[in-house]
């Protein structure tokens, strides 16, 4: 008998390279290298350059798109990210808006993906939550600049109504920043026994309110005055003392208190 032959096994295959957002989409650059190319990609000239300007004159020089390109550098190694830039601010509107723009949303960009999509979140939570911390250790009446630009960085840009309720204490500081509820475009119920059920959990002596437009105009509704009418009255009758009630919008804030509807 003739002798066997071993059976060679095909080898295994080899897992696919991990692909970055961006790079599965169209943008024109040059190749990368290696890859039939020994030339620098213009891109890298270019970063080059913006950093240097960062590096002498500060973020101040740089526009809200290069900004935004500079931070997309980390996220996107290997790839020129002036377009997804632009194309977020277009699509956005504002620095701000991308950065609070829904992670489903930023995602449907030519050149974003969850990648891109998680990093910006995360930039808009540390923001958010370095003003919420900064609220923790103030006054917050007191500190009315810091209070106003909290709410905005967190609600301005929101794509649905959310009312949202912060609990001081005696000292007026920041027991608790909680969204109470969250609604659809135009309207976000909230109950006023749920407030004041709230304010006696924790021991709250007094609120602000605070609620977005997602239109962008902050003029206070009809219906946003009845239901602030009806929280005062349950505040009051547990003994917590509604401070403020503040629409949110895009073109600006309104104060209750401010146009003496409080």
């Amino acid at each position: 008998m003739g002798r066997r032959s071993k059976s060679v096994e095909p080898p295994a295959p080899s897992s696919p390279p991990e692909v970055r957002d961006g790079e599965l989409f169209s943008f024109r650059h040059a190749a990368p290298l290696g890859q039939g190319s020994t030339t620098k990609p213009h891109y890298h000239e270019h970063r080059a350059r913006l950093r240097e300007r960062l590096d002498a004159a500060g973020a101040q020089a740089l526009s809200d798109y290069e900004l935004l390109e500079l931070y997309l550098f980390r996220i996107i190694p290997r790839q020129d990210t002036k377009p997804l830039a632009k194309a977020l601010l277009e699509r956005f509107g504002s620095l701000a808006a991308v950065l609070a723009a829904p992670a489903h949303l930023i995602e449907r960009i030519d050149g974003a993906g969850p990648a891109v999509a998680q990093d910006l979140k995360t930039a808009h939570t540390l923001l958010t939550r370095t003003g919420r911390n900064e609220l923790q250790t103030r006054t917050v009446i007191s500190s009315s600049s810091q209070l106003l630009s909290y709410c905005q960085r967190s609600m301005a840009h929101a794509p649905r109504e959310q009312f949202r309720v912060l609990f001081l204490d005696s000292k007026n500081q920041l027991i608790a920043d909680e969204v109470l509820n969250e609604g659809t475009v135009h309207h976000a119920p909230v109950y006023p026994r749920e407030v004041a059920r709230r304010a006696l959990e924790l021991s709250a002596a007094a609120v602000i309110l605070a609620h977005n437009h997602p239109s962008g105009d902050p003029r206070p509704s009809s219906a946003d005055i009845a239901i602030t009418r009806e929280i005062v009255a349950a505040a009051d009758a547990i003994g917590v003392k509604v401070h403020d009630h503040l629409v949110i919008g895009r073109n600006g804030t309104a104060s209750f208190k401010a146009l003496g509807l409080l």
